[in-house]
């Protein structure tokens, strides 16, 4: 059974195909196009999925949906091999607009940076399995809302992404400084917990590890929107955001 079943959640479906202003054409090109779009969103889909599923899996001491995240991680990396095929086999079998070629960049970039993210929801699964064995000793409300925070800037990005929204794209990554403020009370809280009772130092570490992993995936998500913004104005934003 996979993780959709198990958290209730269904993988992110792709949108509208293209943005609401681009020019409709019958090229054969924009099929492929039309599937590359389709599929990162799924892997996207999956990948949002995975991250809500993983820290459901620490909130409610569920196991057997930790183990179905670990092993949904095995899916996901062979979707990211299926979008780089066919970004090579698209680029080798048309002559690409500027625009296409962006678009190829961009989802040929924006894989890994899921695959990533999915990394990390696995790693807190992991961490979720080691945990659900010992007594709780910690409340995960900032934990919690540190992965909720995550997982709607990764909605945000992908929708951003499908319409080539660079607007949002900015907004969402000023969203992470949420995040980062939310993380360094959860460090500052386990750090304290960890001085106190020292009984609870090795389940304090692991949830350490979790808060990070959750504050790296706001900045994977941070990279998506720059890569939306590339997309759609053909600009790097990176090092610039906000200055």
């Amino acid at each position: 059974m996979g993780i959709s079943a198990l958290a209730g959640d269904e993988p992110k479906q792709a949108g509208h195909r293209r943005p609401a202003d681009a020019p409709r054409t019958d090229r054969p090109i924009d099929r492929q196009l039309d599937l590359l779009r389709d599929k990162i969103l799924l892997l996207g889909g999956k990948t949002e999925v995975a991250v809500q599923a993983a820290m459901r899996a620490l909130v409610e001491r569920n196991s057997n949906l930790a183990q179905a995240v670990a092993d949904e991680d095995k899916v996901i990396d062979q979707m990211e091999l299926e979008i780089d095929r066919l970004s090579i086999d698209l680029l080798a079998s048309h002559r690409p607009t500027e625009h296409d070629l962006r678009l190829v960049v961009s989802v040929a970039k924006i894989t890994p940076i899921l695959e990533r993210i999915a990394d990390h929801a696995s790693s807190i699964a992991e961490a979720a399995l080691v945990l659900n064995n010992e007594p709780q000793f910690y409340n995960y409300i900032d934990l919690s809302y540190m992965a909720e925070v995550a997982a709607d800037m990764l909605q945000a990005a992908l929708d951003a992404f499908t319409a080539e929204d660079a607007e949002t794209s900015r907004e969402v990554i000023e969203r992470d400084k949420k995040i980062d403020d939310l993380y360094r009370r959860v460090f500052g809280t386990l750090i304290d917990q960890m001085i106190s009772d020292p009984a609870a130092a090795t389940g304090a570490a692991h949830l350490l590890f979790v808060a990070k992993h959750l504050e790296r995936i706001g900045d994977y998500v941070k990279d998506i929107c720059e890569l939306n913004v590339y997309l759609r104005e053909a600009v790097f934003i990176k090092h610039s955001v906000c200055e």
